[in-house]
């Protein structure tokens, strides 16, 4: 398809995008996929609806964007280990991405972000809000931006998918392989974007856990005000899923938050992980 046809509308919030005039049952070409490749980096998370797509087609999509990271924790969909089954059925009460995060922090290299397809969703409820990362740090005072500059934070995913972690949160059988969560990173506190400069803040609550250098108890109180900070209303966009809906957001820009407000029903979400490049 030609990109004159792909339009971009930005959604109403602080961060966001749908993207129409394209049909994601073919992989787009490689000027459409750059297109929205530059939609992503410009608006930290993009939307597409009415996307009825095969899991073969969705692998197709999401490595026409950049190579595909096979995830470690997740259950993967049968047959197709590049894609991790999001799932809560009508009996769990405690959802997979109830908490602000930012997927993959605690990776060397973190992912670039995830292409998520919703199967199956609930008749109202299982929204999922986003944050944006550049526009809290643009918000921070400059005393403040001054004290993060040089700052640097760990990331971890031992205390999330570890296996006491898995038995406190009553996880079942979403996500396995808890011998598996050894990862420990560090990262600047604030980091340029890799694909347009700007300064993001990157630390998160899922999985950051103090910084470099400083006890965790020492650690607590500033990066309690920086989650305060970030969580704010007017940095946000809220996104109602749709069967065949799909976004994709940028890990590295963004936080996102999966709504658990709809007890009793089942939601089904397909997710493929973009491979990253360093941040610094």
């Amino acid at each position: 398809m030609s990109t004159t046809q792909l339009e971009i509308i930005p959604t109403s919030g602080a961060l966001g995008a749908e993207l129409h005039g394209i049909d994601l049952a073919q992989p787009p070409a490689p000027a459409t996929a750059k297109a929205i490749r530059g939609a992503l980096a410009e608006h930290g998370v993009i939307f597409f609806r009415d996307q009825q797509i095969t899991p073969e087609q969705h692998i197709a999509f999401a490595e026409s964007l950049a190579p595909v990271n096979i995830n470690r924790f997740f259950k993967p969909v049968s047959g197709h280990a590049q894609i991790s089954e999001v799932r809560k059925e009508p009996d769990q009460t405690r959802n997979i991405g109830g908490g602000w995060h930012t997927d993959h922090s605690y990776d060397q290299i973190p992912a670039l972000g995830s292409v998520l397809l919703a199967r199956e969703v609930p008749p109202r409820g299982g929204d999922t809000v986003f944050a944006s990362m550049w526009r809290a740090y643009d918000a921070l005072s400059a005393g403040l931006k001054k004290t993060l500059e040089g700052l640097r934070a760990v990331h971890s995913s031992r205390h999330v998918f570890g296996a006491e972690a898995r038995r406190q949160r009553d996880m079942g059988d979403r996500l396995g392989n808890a011998h598996l969560a050894t990862q420990d990173a560090v990262h600047p506190v604030v980091i340029r974007h890799p694909d347009n400069g700007r300064r993001v803040l990157y630390v998160n609550p899922g999985f950051t856990t103090h910084f470099e250098g400083w006890t965790v108890e020492e650690s607590k109180p500033l990066l309690e005000y920086l989650y305060a900070h970030a969580s704010r209303q007017e940095f946000q966009t809220r996104f109602q899923w749709r069967a065949g809906s799909i976004a994709i957001w940028d890990n590295r820009a963004t936080w996102h938050l999966a709504v658990n407000d709809y007890q009793g029903e089942r939601r089904l979400m397909h997710r493929i992980t973009l491979e990253g490049t360093p941040i610094s």
